[in-house]
């Protein structure tokens, strides 16, 4: 049988309550405010309502309403005030600190029950839709951990189609493939800087992370360039070195044959990185002459990156340069102009890129 707390110091408003409620619920009667929230803590699990005075003994109503309060027990059953008449000031406190309805004398059997019932009822509902509600939560938060581990399978995947698309146009330009694997790194410095410092690019965690990924595709149009072009070592005609910059706009036609594979947000970042990693900020770069930040954040991270890279690297047209002396060149526009922000950033990363580039150095003095 359902359990009730009849809390009052009047013996006969306990006797009346009990005499209306006894045939439907068990009944535990509190005289003081201290046993009832003694009691009210001990069986609150199997209590089914609680009927309050708010003038009692050692410890009143309103103090038994707080505690309940502060310890999250009143969202379990209702509390109904008993008044000796009607009182608003009191009762609008009651409501106030949690209590869900108020009764007073002289108390009508049918009202008493009627009222009784339906909360017990209406929290009994309740009960069962919070149930449902976390159930249902549990399933949807064991679905999303199907869906992540999918997702970063997919993700693995991305990048590892990335790294072999990207691969070939590295090998047909005599390169090793781990120019991809410093530029993702590189761009990986720059862009954490770049998101912590200037919020004004609105890059995220999600964004840089396909950022990084897909600034392995910069020069992916390359396969579309002719290797008496790509690897002449000597100096290009105007109408070569024209073909040759084409690989910016003929990466962005190869993605096109991934939109099936891929996402669109790969394919929009890879074909913003693939067509604008030349551009300049004074508009002086290609395909396009953008200005300013109308060039896409992504390929400015991967701009810099790219030149930084290419120049403290040998190539089989160059040497290596010095990678202080790089980092001037860069700084002073001398590889073209790049963004005041970004520059500023490069400045503060120089020490990453520095140890990243003498590792690279002292690696390949190793293996010779």
């Amino acid at each position: 049988m359902s359990k009730i707390i009849i809390v009052d110091a009047n013996k006969d408003n306990r006797k009346i309550l009990k005499d209306i409620l006894q045939e439907e619920y068990e009944i535990v009667e509190e005289s003081k405010g201290t046993s009832a929230w003694d009691t009210i803590r001990k069986e609150r699990k199997s209590l089914k309502a609680v009927l309050l005075n708010t003038e009692l003994p050692e410890m009143d109503g309103f103090q038994i309403l707080q505690n309940l309060n502060q310890s999250r027990i009143l969202d379990s059953f209702p509390v109904i005030i008993i008044g000796d008449e009607r009182q608003p000031e009191t009762e609008g406190r009651c409501m106030e600190l949690g209590a869900t309805d108020y009764i007073c004398q002289p108390f009508n059997d049918v009202v008493v029950k009627k009222r009784v019932e339906n909360l017990v009822k209406f929290y009994a509902h309740k009960k069962q839709l919070e149930e449902k509600v976390e159930n249902q939560m549990l399933t949807l938060r064991k679905q999303y951990v199907v869906l992540q581990v999918q997702a970063d399978k997919l993700q693995k995947k991305n990048d590892e189609m990335i790294e072999v698309v990207s691969n070939v146009a590295e090998y047909r330009s005599l390169e090793s493939g781990s120019h991809l694997r410093r530029v993702k790194k590189y761009t990986r410095i720059l862009g954490e800087y770049v998101k912590e410092n200037y919020p004004e690019y609105g890059l995220t965690d999600e964004l840089l992370d396909i950022i990084v990924s897909a600034s392995a595709l910069h020069d992916i149009g390359k396969v579309a360039i002719p290797d008496s072009i790509l690897l002449n070592p000597g100096r290009l005609s105007d109408d070569e070195f024209d073909y040759l910059r084409s690989h910016t706009i003929r990466g962005c036609e190869l993605l096109d044959d991934f939109k099936s594979v891929w996402s669109e947000e790969y394919i929009k970042i890879g074909k913003e990185i693939c067509r604008s990693h030349h551009e300049r900020y004074d508009g002086k770069g290609y395909p396009d002459g953008l200005v300013g930040d109308k060039i896409p954040i992504s390929a400015q991270l991967v701009s810099i990156v790219d030149v930084y890279d290419a120049m403290t690297n040998e190539r089989f047209y160059k040497g290596a340069l010095a990678i202080e002396r790089v980092f001037y060149m860069i700084t002073n526009g001398e590889c073209g102009v790049f963004s005041p922000k970004l520059l500023e950033a490069f400045r503060k990363v120089k020490p990453k890129f520095e140890e990243m580039a003498v590792a690279y150095r002292q690696k390949l003095q190793g293996k010779s």
